[in-house]
């Protein structure tokens, strides 16, 4: 690992109160981020009644915003290295809260799925820049982990709050239009604060391009691609969860319906709590061997939906959720904190990518599968190949410690 930096502090140091500001500030941006993301799987089954929307046609809903984020993380991404952690995060909260104000202005599908493309791109940019400011305030590659886990953590946290408003909205007979516009008042307010923030100042060396070409430069890297290609497997199975599982479960009829009924909060409980346990878990077992026994344990999960069935779905796919709470965290940190501060918006970018693009394209794979062979529980076989490469790349990794 390169222990050097091009990036120096260049202000005497951070007093904890402005440490502690600024990391509020990132939880907060992956909260609000998480409430509208995470919903979707809440939101489907409105729009398929709403639209008469088949299950690949619905998908849009999630991997229109997905592919926009992965395309902003490319191109985008370099932009934190570029101008700054500060300006980058403030353009993306002001066109991510202008995009969800403007779900109240429409009604066509086709009019969401545009907003969801510009909400995509303010996310590349402002997710781009928090994920570099984690590096700048971080002391080392372990504290890097432990804060990436704690923003994952509120990223779980958001991910609980926002379907559990759907669903109270739903219920109400108010309109789940009304969550964007919640979430669009909160990037209001985390606009201002990050206006008013003191970010770590950075000095690059005058040999230094920041430019898209370098940026796209880093396409090359193994160390960088090969966490990225971990990433993407891990989100292709992660996502499985939130877009279909309340489809698949909707066909349970055993004993335990009120579990059906919750179990898209329960595995987000799980992963929120479990991110904040890992870094408690990280602390005094090798990232390695929790990586390993963790995406090991994904797999088991979903191997016991494939073979039993939904009546083994309504335990197992919420239960993942534990599991699955300190992958994404630690390989995003590991792959980020291994290169230079200088470069972090770049890999951020990189790795984002993806990420993004496996969001995209893999629920849109399992919504083909499941609508070509008549069922959903199709597309969750498809899940359980991702997570077994998953669990492979870990046995890997545990093995030859490629860092």
């Amino acid at each position: 690992m390169n222990q050097t930096s091009h990036l120096t502090l260049t202000q005497s140091p951070i007093e904890d109160a402005a440490v502690a500001r600024i990391k509020l500030l990132t939880y907060m941006m992956f909260f609000v981020f998480a409430m509208t993301s995470d919903s979707v799987g809440v939101i489907i089954p409105q729009l398929i009644e709403t639209y008469q929307l088949n299950l690949t046609q619905v998908s849009a809903f999630h991997y229109v915003p997905m592919i926009f984020i992965a395309l902003s993380g490319l191109f985008l991404g370099y932009l934190a290295d570029k101008w700054g952690r500060k300006l980058t995060i403030i353009i993306g909260l002001m066109v991510f809260s202008i995009a969800c104000f403007l779900f109240a202005a429409g009604s066509s599908f086709l009019y969401f799925l545009v907003l969801l493309a510009l909400i995509g791109l303010a996310v590349g940019l402002f997710k781009t820049g928090a994920l570099a400011l984690i590096g700048d305030i971080s002391a080392n590659t372990k504290d890097h982990t432990a804060t990436m886990n704690k923003v994952e953590g509120f990223f779980g946290v958001g991910a609980i709050v926002g379907p559990a408003v759907v669903s109270y909205l739903l219920t109400s007979g108010v309109s789940w239009k009304y969550l964007y516009i919640s979430a669009g008042v909160l990037c209001v307010v985390l606009c201002v604060i990050a206006s008013k923030t003191h970010y770590p100042s950075t000095k690059h060396k005058l040999t230094e391009q920041i430019s898209l070409r370098n940026s796209l430069k880093m396409m090359k890297d193994p160390y960088a691609i090969g966490f990225s290609l971990a990433v993407a497997l891990y989100v292709a199975t992660e996502v499985a969860i939130y877009v279909w599982m309340p489809t698949l479960l909707a066909d349970y009829q055993g004993s335990m319906v009120w579990l059906a009924t919750y179990a898209l909060t329960i595995f987000f409980v799980l992963r929120a709590g479990g991110r904040f346990l890992g870094v408690w878990l990280l602390k005094h077992i090798s990232w390695q061997k929790v990586l390993f026994w963790f995406s090991s344990a994904v797999f088991l999960c979903y191997l016991g939906t494939a073979i039993i069935g939904v009546n083994a779905a309504v335990v197992l796919l919420p239960l993942s959720g534990l599991f699955m709470s300190m992958i994404y965290p630690t390989l995003n940190s590991k792959g980020i904190s291994h290169f230079d501060k200088s470069k972090h918006g770049a890999v951020a970018g990189i790795i984002l990518f993806f990420t993004a693009a496996s969001a995209a394209i893999s629920p849109l794979l399992m919504g083909m599968i499941s609508d070509f062979f008549g069922h959903v529980a199709y597309g969750f076989y498809l899940a359980t190949f991702f997570a077994a490469l998953l669990s492979l790349g870990a046995i890997y990794n545990l093995i030859a410690d490629p860092t």
